[in-house]
């Protein structure tokens, strides 16, 4: 009597070239499987891999991977309770790009609550890491422009900063000129009213005569004349 083959507990592979070696295998092996079942059974089968690094590996029967993908994508937005029953004249009225358009919104909806951190329940390890990414890239970009908003704003305070400094210089050059000539004309008119001050009395006061004797030099007039040019000659 012989034997079974045991059952084999399923895990992940801790050795990474065992594990490549495993999937390069296992992948074929699952494409291969895909293409009988459309040929057999004349399905639709599409197929996709991602590998852990990120490579995509794809299979699609006759080659129709994205029409395949829009009917996948209809059947969401149908089974989604976005075409209900009771509005199955609108379902028939509704093209089918509309139907692509009300599951792409749906979908870049989805994106955008997963970006703000809602709704992350049903993602899987590696949406959260590509998630992640995705965060992890926006906010570089956010940076990356906040610095050349700083710079630019950097840039246009030291130029108002050089504008101001030029202007000041130009006010202090012409307080200094000012300065410089005032004193001078101050100078001109100290010395004016000093020469007109030192200039001597030449007003001849007439001394007062009588008939009897000679003509007297007032006492205030004793800086002015001599006595000899006032005196009286004796011819006269």
């Amino acid at each position: 009597m012989g034997r079974g083959r045991g059952r084999v507990e399923v895990r992940r592979i801790e050795n990474s070239v065992s594990r490549q070696v495993t999937f390069s295998k296992r992948r074929r092996g699952l494409a291969k499987k895909a293409h009988e079942l459309a040929v057999l059974c004349d399905a639709d089968v599409a197929l996709l891999i991602f590998s852990e690094k990120g490579r995509l590996h794809d299979y699609a029967t006759n080659d129709s991977m994205d029409r395949i993908l829009d009917r996948y994508e209809r059947y969401l937005l149908c089974e989604g309770g976005y075409v209900m029953e009771e509005h199955s004249e609108l379902q028939q009225d509704m093209s089918y790009d509309d139907i692509k358009l009300r599951s792409r919104i749906e979908a870049l909806q989805k994106s955008q609550r997963n970006l703000m951190g809602e709704q992350l329940d049903a993602l899987t390890l590696r949406e959260v890491q590509l998630l992640e990414h995705q965060i992890d890239s926006a906010l570089r970009n956010v940076r990356s422009r906040k610095d050349h908003v700083l710079l630019n704003l950097i840039g246009d305070l030291r130029k108002k900063e050089t504008f101001l400094m030029e202007q000041n210089r130009i006010l202090e050059e012409k307080k200094e000129k000012a300065e410089l000539e005032a004193p001078l004309h101050t100078k001109n008119s100290t010395a004016s009213t000093a020469a007109a001050t030192a200039l001597p009395n030449l007003n001849i006061c007439a001394g007062a005569s009588d008939k009897s004797g000679p003509a007297t030099v007032p006492p205030g007039a004793a800086s002015a004349l001599p006595w000899w040019i006032l005196r009286p000659s004796a011819n006269g």
